[in-house]
């Protein structure tokens, strides 16, 4: 199989915002806990993860079940801000981060919502095999996760 034509490496950062209407700390607690990850996962990537592994430091490692193939996969904390900053880079179990990296920031606003950035950045990925997924993981779908993310979260607010 022909590898795909790739962007360049500046090229490689899928970004999208929205407005949620809700506080920053229902967002996050969302995202920091694992367990929580499948109910607004857009890309329909992750089937489940061990309840408990709730994230709290840069160091911490979270595990999840992909839904294509049920690997497991190692995600871990590189940048962490309670209540405002999260990201990840995930890796096989075992094994080290291949460059990839999924991030999330938390900015309140005044009125009580909150602006949500969410973050697909491969500008480090040397892994061949994960570029066609890697292209496949657009604003859209960023969005998409975003978006099932707000409907949770408003529903508790």
């Amino acid at each position: 199989m022909a590898e795909p034509d790739l962007p360049p490496v500046a090229e490689r950062v899928v970004t999208a915002e929205r407005r949620i209407a809700a506080d920053a700390g229902t967002i996050f607690e969302l995202i920091a806990d694992p367990a929580r990850q499948p109910e607004w996962d857009g890309n329909d990537n992750l089937a489940e993860a061990t309840p408990g592994q709730r994230v709290t430091a840069v160091g911490d490692v979270f595990t999840m079940v992909l839904t294509k193939d049920g690997a497991v996969r190692e995600n871990h904390v590189v940048e962490f801000v309670e209540g405002r900053r999260l990201a990840w880079r995930p890796a096989p179990v075992g094994g080290e981060p291949p460059g990839h990296l999924w991030r999330w920031e938390l900015e309140p606003a005044p009125d009580g919502g909150t602006l949500v950035r969410h973050t697909y950045d491969w500008t480090r990925l040397t892994d061949e095999t994960r570029f066609r997924r890697a292209l496949a993981t657009t604003e859209a779908t960023l969005r998409a996760s975003m978006d099932r993310l707000a409907a949770l979260a408003e529903s508790v607010h």
